[in-house]
């Protein structure tokens, strides 16, 4: 008989929890779906399911989470134009829609379905600023085809708003409307001209980065959300700490950082369980639809690593990260030699000039 190791007992209770919770969430629904039944059917106490997961949502989320990441994610060829790799990534996200003899509840978890899990402040803002962070993630996805580095995050956010109203009606009322009408118009949009330029009003006026020489100590690997794959932290580049009110300031360091920097931005929260996945559960959901649509060479050219232990903040200095943290440095050569913290800081970083590294013999001057 093959004794199971602690940690090994603890996965294997959770994916039980999982897999009842799913059949629970999919025969009632989030709304009337109980955490007692969900016990029952893998014969544990409430408190141990509550153990593994906080709470009714915190388990909800993390369901949704498990079905994207054992979906198998098989890479096309990437569509030559940007009206097409408009209508390939709409058609990868429309095969979430609910098929005409899914149940109600049922369908609403085929959709991934947020509506009436974040009803509060916290949640709401969250769910704001990482939409925001989706459309800037599929902008720079397509900028790589877009003549003379024109800017496509109006064009995102259109994209996303006509997808994400479609799946609002196939949640109220299924069958209305066709998805593959919904892939030509998003196809038709690559047409637009939406005068999409970046010149926020307040990057002016932010504080420029300190100028420092601080050691830099890289904390262990994480897996970057865009790519699947684990990154390390010890090259040069550009490290941005962001909140998960804060998440819009990502394009403020990418868009200032010069040209072969490396931006790596790390998301931190003080709900991990709940706003955490929420950002994970959006951003794999968002990546896993371009990874099969576009070609590595064509992805964001940027790291984005969920920061839930605040291992990275601790490494460059953040007490106690937050919400609405933003705090950036700049790596080289294993120091710090820029930071920067406050709304603003991310873009100061980036925008600082690079440190110079002095000729031999030159050291003390």
């Amino acid at each position: 008989m093959v004794r199971l190791t602690r940690a090994q007992q603890q996965e294997r209770t959770r994916a039980a929890v999982l897999a009842a919770a799913r059949e629970e969430f999919a025969g009632r629904g989030y709304a009337d779906a109980k955490v007692d039944r969900i016990a029952e059917r893998v014969e544990l106490t409430r408190g141990a399911v509550y153990s593994n997961f906080p709470s009714k949502r915190a388990l909800y989320l993390a369901v949704l989470v498990d079905s994207i990441e054992h979906t198998n994610t098989v890479e096309a060829p990437s569509p030559p134009g940007l009206a097409d790799a408009l209508g390939a990534f709409a058609r990868v996200w429309l095969e979430r829609l609910p098929l005409a003899g899914d149940t109600p509840a049922g369908g609403k978890l085929q959709l991934r379905s947020l509506t009436g899990v974040f009803d509060d402040e916290p949640g709401r803002t969250a769910l704001a600023q990482v939409t925001r962070l989706e459309a800037l993630l599929l902008a720079l996805a397509l900028e790589s085809r877009a003549p003379h580095h024109t800017r496509l995050v109006r064009l995102a956010e259109l994209v996303l708003t006509l997808l994400n109203g479609a799946g609002h009606l196939a949640d109220a009322a299924p069958g209305f409307g066709d998805p593959f009408d919904v892939a030509r118009a998003c196809e038709h949009l690559a047409g637009l001209d939406l005068a999409d330029t970046w010149d926020p009003p307040h990057l002016p006026y932010v504080t420029p980065a300190q100028s420092v020489q601080d050691t830099w100590k890289p904390p262990a690997e994480l897996p970057d959300q865009i790519t699947g794959r684990q990154v390390g932290f010890d090259a040069d580049g550009v490290l941005a700490v962001l909140g998960t009110s804060r998440l819009e300031a990502a394009e403020e360091a990418i868009r200032a950082a010069r040209p072969g920097d490396r931006i790596t931005v790390a998301v931190v929260t003080s709900d991990p369980a709940e706003i955490g996945r929420l950002v994970r559960l959006r951003i794999s959901d968002l990546t896993a639809c371009l990874r099969r649509v576009l070609a590595p060479d064509t992805r964001p050219d940027l790291r984005l690593v969920l920061d839930d232990r605040a291992t990275i903040a601790s490494a460059i200095g953040i007490p106690d990260p937050g919400d609405a943290t933003e705090t950036a440095v700049r790596v080289q050569a294993g120091k710090i030699f820029a930071r920067a913290c406050g709304r603003g800081a991310a873009h100061a970083v980036a925008a600082a000039d690079h440190p110079t590294t002095p000729r031999s013999g030159s050291a003390g001057r």
